[in-house]
């Protein structure tokens, strides 16, 4: 079931331009510029660790500032010329959005989802831990969460862990994966490094352009 909610969530994201609106000045939806790339935006849906959609996701598209989405044009031609492309499970994400992790951070009995997501953390220990914010580079609109998976088959990279699992596991440099997933997690960060990027330490799949152009802005309209 899952599955088919994200393929018809891709399917609406795609349907046509005529839905988009018209984006602050700088910024882009990135399946107008980047062809090949798939969208899995968690939040604009119910798999993702609050388990309900979240504030400010009102469709399942990614935007970003327009030089970050022009440096992931580069990665995804290069991921091509490998047999691979890249998936966004996010990318700008307004200021409300993180007001809504912050909300449900601090409620200690919605752990509906931690059995997924973060099974081995307290949920009170999110923020001190790292994971949960009360401001998010995201909502810079120059930070993106993204994964590579194969070009023809459409099924993601071995990286280790899911996406947004809160854990050890997930620092990019975690000693619990295989060699197979430290060379996935070393080829999307090349790649991502290469043009112009820098990750996170603590999540594989978390990656800021270095010369972001909003570095003290932190936005507030919404994914629609």
């Amino acid at each position: 079931m899952k599955s088919l909610l994200i393929t018809l969530s891709i399917l609406f994201c795609f349907s046509g331009q005529a839905q988009d609106r018209a984006l602050p000045q700088g910024f882009v939806y990135l399946h107008h510029i980047i062809p090949g790339l798939e969208l899995e935006i968690r939040y604009a849906g119910e798999h993702n660790f609050l388990g309900k959609p979240v504030d400010g996701y009102h469709r399942p598209v990614a935007i970003l500032s327009r030089p970050a989405a022009e440096a992931l044009i580069k990665v995804q031609h290069d991921l091509r010329q490998q047999g691979y492309c890249l998936k966004v499970f996010d990318a700008y994400r307004p200021q409300r959005a993180v007001d809504h992790f912050v909300r449900w951070a601090r409620d200690a009995t919605d752990t509906l989802e931690k059995p997924e997501f973060y099974p081995d953390v307290p949920k009170s220990e999110l923020f001190q831990r790292g994971y949960i914010a009360s401001k998010s580079g995201h909502s810079r609109g120059s930070t993106v969460d993204l994964t590579i998976i194969n070009a023809n088959t459409g099924e993601e990279l071995d990286m280790g862990s899911p996406y947004d699992f809160f854990g050890i596991i997930s620092h990019y440099d975690s000693e619990q994966v295989t060699s197979e997933q430290k060379a996935n997690r070393e080829l999307l960060k090349s790649l991502m490094e290469k043009h112009g990027f820098h990750p996170y330490p603590e999540e594989w799949w978390h990656y800021t352009l270095r010369n972001e152009p909003y570095p003290e802005t932190y936005f507030d309209f919404p994914v629609e």
